[in-house]
Formats: structure tokens, C-alpha cells, sequence
């Protein structure tokens, strides 16, 4: 006598029609989800392509041409670019630019990491110490400007007057001096970005586990070989994020010189960003402005790109 028995898993498959059904909910769900998305960033999408990506691909025209914001602009082929090698003036707000970005990089670079590493210990008032450190960078920039304008006072200044009393009988006129206001511009501008890097590298420290630490004190290293070979290599991605933000922002530095020296004196504190302003809304002559703004295009490109390169290699 046979007895007959059902399949459990034929009683849990689902009917043809019931499988259908849930395939279109589910696609119906996520067509949902993906238009919900969509009107989220939509309207970033949009203000990017209309008032930066826009602007960005008419200028690769614009440079090509001769305009003045009035009527059509009329195509000189390489005309601006011949104009650039023989403009003095850019040359100067070029090698001025590099001049910043060489020493702001850097030294910025390197005292955020160290005001980091410094606030990230269990000290007393840390959090005050962190707030203090990062008010100048949402400070506005004309009062930073007059503030640091009467420290570096040649006459009335404290800090002269300090370096008098410590037995310097000339010091530097500073913001009047063509030798001494780029490096005074670069002290400032220190000052001022310095905390904001120093939240960055913070978030990257409170990220490196603490057990690699502390396999490292049980192999007998020291702070300086634990900082060389835990820490630094753990805040590589933060490295390079700050690197990178740190370099476009000293390529394209514009509104702490326009306030603080105008460019002056003379052109020892002029960049690139402001010879542009200057061509383009001082002078009405756009296409010129194009032509050298490419140059800092490309320029930014050519540094990002490169850092890049040089980031995947160390990681590999």
C-alpha cells in the first residue's frame, strides 16, 4: 500500500501570478525611491550645470576671442595666448601664486596635523582650545584684514614693537614693503585656515583604531616611529582630501589679498585670481581673462592630477 506525501517546498512556491505581482511592487517601490532621489539632488544638478559648468565651458571659447561683455564676442584665435607670453605682468602674478601656494601648503599642512594630534589628547579645555582654533576661518575677512593691518603696523604695531624690544633694531615694514608683504599675507592666511585643516585631520585620528597603537608600544616603538608608521599611513585619505583642498584654495587665493594689499605694493602680493578680476571686470576685456584663467585651470589640474598619481602609487 503506498501513502502519498507532499512537498513542503512545492506548498512554499508561490503561484505564477503571486511571483508577478511582487516582481511589479517591488519595481514599482523602486522607481519610487529613484524618483524621490532624483528630486533631491536635482536641484544641486541643475545650479551646477547652470552656474558652474556652464561658465566653465564657455570660457574654453571665450579665451579664443576678444569681448567686453558687450555685443558678440569675435574669434583671434591664439592671439590672447601670444599676448600672454609677452604680458610681464602676468609672469609676475604667476610666480607670485607659486610663491603662496609653495610656503601656505606646507606649513599649513603640517601645523593643522600638529594642532590635531596636540588636541586629541586628554587635555583640560580641549574643546575650548578646538573652537579657538577654528573661529578665524568663519571670521569675516575685512575684519581679519584691519586686525592684522594694525598688528603689522610698521610704526604702531605690536608686533614691530615686540621685535624692537627683543633687540631688532630695523624691522620689516611688512604690508608696505614689497619684500616682506607676501610673507606677511602667508602668515595670516596660516592663521586663519590652520583650524579648519586641524577638524579634518582630527575626524582622520579619532578613525585610526587604537589596537595598532598599542601593538606597536608592545613591540617596543617609540612616538616618533609609532607617528612614522601607524598614524601617518592611517590618515593617508585624510592627507590627500587636505592636500587637494588646500592646493585649489591657495591656486585660486583671491579675497585675503584684495583686502589686505590690493595686490600691492606694486605687484608683489598680485595672483593670478586677482590679475584676472582685474582684466575681466576692470577692464571689460573677457577674453583676455579667459585666456589667463585657463592657464589657472589648467595649472590646478595639472597639481590634482598629480596628486592623484602619486596617492594611488602609495597605496598599492
Amino acid at each position: 500500500m503506498s501513502t502519498l506525501t507532499a512537498d513542503p517546498a512545492a506548498d512554499r512556491r508561490d503561484p505564477p501570478g503571486q511571483r508577478h505581482g511582487q516582481r511589479r511592487r517591488q519595481s514599482a517601490i523602486r522607481r519610487r525611491r529613484t524618483l524621490s532621489g532624483w528630486t533631491f539632488i536635482l536641484p544641486n544638478f541643475l545650479g551646477f550645470g547652470l552656474l558652474t559648468l556652464g561658465p566653465v565651458l564657455a570660457l574654453f571659447y571665450i579665451a579664443f576671442t576678444k569681448w567686453t561683455a558687450f555685443g558678440s564676442p569675435q574669434f583671434t584665435g591664439l592671439d590672447n595666448a601670444r599676448r600672454l607670453i609677452g604680458d610681464k605682468t602676468f609672469w609676475t602674478a604667476l610666480l607670485n601664486t607659486l610663491y603662496y601656494a609653495g610656503v601656505h601648503i606646507p606649513v599649513t599642512l603640517v601645523l593643522s596635523l600638529g594642532l590635531a594630534m596636540l588636541l586629541n589628547q586628554k587635555l583640560r579645555g580641549r574643546a575650548y582650545f578646538r573652537s579657538a582654533a577654528f573661529f578665524p576661518y568663519f571670521t569675516s575677512i575685512v575684519a581679519v584684514a584691519q586686525v592684522w593691518n594694525m598688528l603689522f603696523s610698521p610704526e604702531f604695531g605690536p608686533i614691530n614693537q615686540f621685535l624692537r624690544f627683543i633687540g631688532l633694531e630695523n624691522p620689516p615694514d611688512w604690508f608696505t614693503s614689497s619684500t616682506w608683504a607676501m610673507p606677511a599675507v602667508i602668515v595670516v592666511s596660516i592663521w586663519r585656515e590652520t583650524g579648519y585643516y586641524m577638524l579634518l585631520f582630527l575626524a582622520g585620528l579619532q578613525a585610526v583604531p587604537p589596537e595598532l597603537h598599542e601593538a606597536a608600544k608592545m613591540d617596543g616603538a617609540n612616538w616618533l616611529q609609532r607617528l612614522w608608521n601607524v598614524t601617518i599611513p592611517s590618515l593617508r585619505p585624510t592627507t590627500f582630501f587636505v592636500t587637494v583642498m588646500l592646493t585649489i584654495g591657495s591656486f585660486k587665493v583671491l579675497d585675503l589679498i584684495l583686502v589686505m594689499t590690493n595686490g600691492g605694493p606694486g605687484t608683489s602680493t598680485l595672483v593670478l585670481s586677482q590679475y584676472i578680476y582685474r582684466m575681466g571686470f576692470e577692464r571689460n576685456d573677457f577674453g583676455y581673462a579667459s585666456a589667463v584663467s585657463l592657464v589657472l585651470f589648467g595649472l590646478c589640474m595639472v597639481v590634482t592630477i598629480t596628486q592623484f598619481i602619486y596617492n594611488r602609487r602609495k597605496e598599492r
